[in-house]
């Protein structure tokens, strides 16, 4: 017996999620319904902009590569991204110097650092250094540069050069999505720059990933999968990724929202 739309749905995703494309001939054998009928559902899945229709199957869905201001961002997926800042700064043991990239996680490790007079931050945001300036009691390093007043972060030589000096214990770093085949990207060259030296100049990166993340590629390539040993995410975290980054020996910690 073939299976309903929504379990079809649901395998053509991660199909899609994990190889970056699927053929309408492949999927009508797999499923065992004819070819007209998997047209349908990729024209549908396509009106839904869960992928892209092309001939003979359906390819990923390319992210815009223009990126929401940092104000809007900070308001989708607020509670996910205050369970895993939260969760994140459980990870920061005591004397350790982090660097924090740019994104508004960030905004929710620092808050969950009032009591750490002991931690050294190191940031190119703008943002995460006036509210450490506002509620975290230990030393604030911001790294000068080139100001992206679009996303608030600096990048650039000046920035890199300064980046070169130093030595932390963590780097956490946000990313604009995670793919199996494109690895952690960013929306923009300059942010994906500063982020592969900030995993350079750390002993160990975390990676702090909402669900919305995963399955997703935009601009900018900051490493593959493969050089990834940590990510936080949330109970949403689909359990296909969840079984792909554990196959891969990547740590996967899930922060839970608070009631």
């Amino acid at each position: 017996m073939s299976l309903s739309f929504e379990k079809r749905k649901k395998k053509i995703l991660e199909y899609v999620s994990k190889e970056g494309k699927v053929e309408v001939t492949v999927l009508a054998d797999e499923f065992n319904v004819s070819a007209e009928t998997i047209r349908r559902d990729l024209e549908r899945l396509d009106n839904d902009g869960k992928l892209k229709k092309v001939y003979g199957g359906a390819v990923k869905v390319r992210a815009d590569s223009s990126e929401l201001p940092f104000e809007q961002k900070t308001l989708i997926n607020a509670a996910q991204k205050a369970a895993i800042g939260k969760y994140a700064a459980a990870m920061i043991n005591y004397g350790d110097t982090v660097m924090l990239g740019n994104g508004t996680t960030m905004l929710e490790v620092i808050r969950n650092l009032g009591d750490r007079s002991d931690v050294t931050i190191v940031t190119n945001s703008a943002p995460a250094m006036l509210l450490a300036m506002e509620v975290f009691p230990g030393r604030i390093i911001f790294t000068g540069g080139e100001l992206n007043k679009h996303q608030k972060t600096t990048s650039g030589p000046l920035s890199e050069l300064m980046l070169d000096q130093l030595r932390v214990n963590k780097t956490f770093l946000s990313a604009g999505g995670l793919s199996l085949k494109d690895g952690v990207t960013d929306y923009e060259l300059s942010e994906a720059t500063i982020s592969r030296k900030m995993i350079e100049r750390a002993d160990e990166t975390i990676f702090l990933a909402d669900s919305s993340k995963f399955g997703k590629a935009t601009f900018a390539k900051i490493c593959s999968l493969d050089d990834v040993y940590s990510i936080v995410t949330d109970r949403e975290c689909p359990e296909e990724w969840q079984k792909n980054l554990n196959e891969r020996d990547i740590e996967i910690f899930i922060a839970d929202k608070e009631d």
